[in-house]
């Protein structure tokens, strides 16, 4: 009997598939793998950290067949584990980030032990608190987080000034500012407390301190922001420094085609609150 050949990881040309059937994205894979993100993945083969079949890889324009060898650092990349979701109540004063080279408190300084490896969609800047979802999914994260999702964040905001309703309405068409063009923002004023107005604003998009410097164009300083929802996924009665994982049937329901392998079975909430 002949022995079967090794196949060497199909490359790609012009960055696209030629055979769909090829075998998977090396880069995704990782990320399924729930190693990191996407975009990580993509640096660590840049950084001669990959390999398939003994064969290290400088680009990621690699598929992976069924049945070939993957390593991260010399060590085999484990099964991609099903997809997780869960609500976290990010406190103001602490940096979305996994290390903070001004030493400051990170998400994953206040996470619980037991969780497995999480990422964080999207961002809330460190003077931010609310709903932030975490997932062990590099994939889930990047789908989520592109602007072609389009779900809502929804906002409930303080901000010291006088409301120009009018003005606040105009948010609806978009404003440029700076060069910088944001789109459409519903904004409503909830109630005035002293010189602070309570606002409620929803985008899509999700700009760089999107809210903050929008307000500000109309003569709001914000003082405080808190995220109370992203797309279908509310904060609630959460507390700050909780966490909790969303059921597979939720996840299912609001994902839907989002998702692209099975969902594990729920865990019991932790907090640190």
């Amino acid at each position: 009997m002949s022995q079967s050949r090794r196949r060497a990881p199909s490359r790609e040309k012009g960055g696209t598939g030629t055979d769909p059937d090829a075998g998977e994205r090396i880069a995704k894979l990782i990320a399924r793998a729930g190693l990191c993100s996407r975009r990580e993945a993509e640096a660590w083969i840049a950084e001669r950290r990959v390999a398939v079949d003994g064969m290290v890889l400088t680009s990621p324009a690699v598929r992976v067949r069924p049945g070939q060898r993957v390593t991260v650092d010399g060590k085999l990349l484990p099964a991609a584990e099903p997809t997780r979701l869960f609500r976290y109540h990010k406190p103001k004063g602490v940096v979305t980030a996994a290390r903070d080279p001004e030493g400051r408190t990170t998400i994953y300084d206040t996470l619980p032990e037991g969780l497995p490896r999480l990422m964080p969609v999207g961002r809330l800047d460190i003077n931010s608190e609310g709903l932030l979802l975490l997932t062990n999914d590099g994939a889930l994260k990047r789908r989520l987080e592109l602007p072609a999702t389009g779900w809502l964040r929804r906002y409930r905001v303080r901000a010291f000034g006088e409301v120009d309703e009018r003005r606040l309405k105009a948010l609806a068409d978009g404003v440029t500012i700076e060069g910088v063009a944001y789109g459409p923002i519903q904004a409503r004023l909830d109630r005035m407390q002293g010189g602070n107005a309570w606002l409620t604003v929803a985008l899509r998009e999700g700009k760089n301190r999107e809210v903050r410097r929008v307000l500000e164009h109309i003569g709001l300083k914000v003082n405080r922001l808190i995220r109370v929802a992203y797309g279908p996924f509310q904060l609630g009665s959460l507390p700050k420094r909780a966490v909790e994982e969303v059921s597979p049937k939720v996840l299912r329901d609001q994902l839907g085609s989002l998702l692209d392998r099975p969902s594990a079975p729920p865990r019991a909430a932790a907090s640190d609150a």
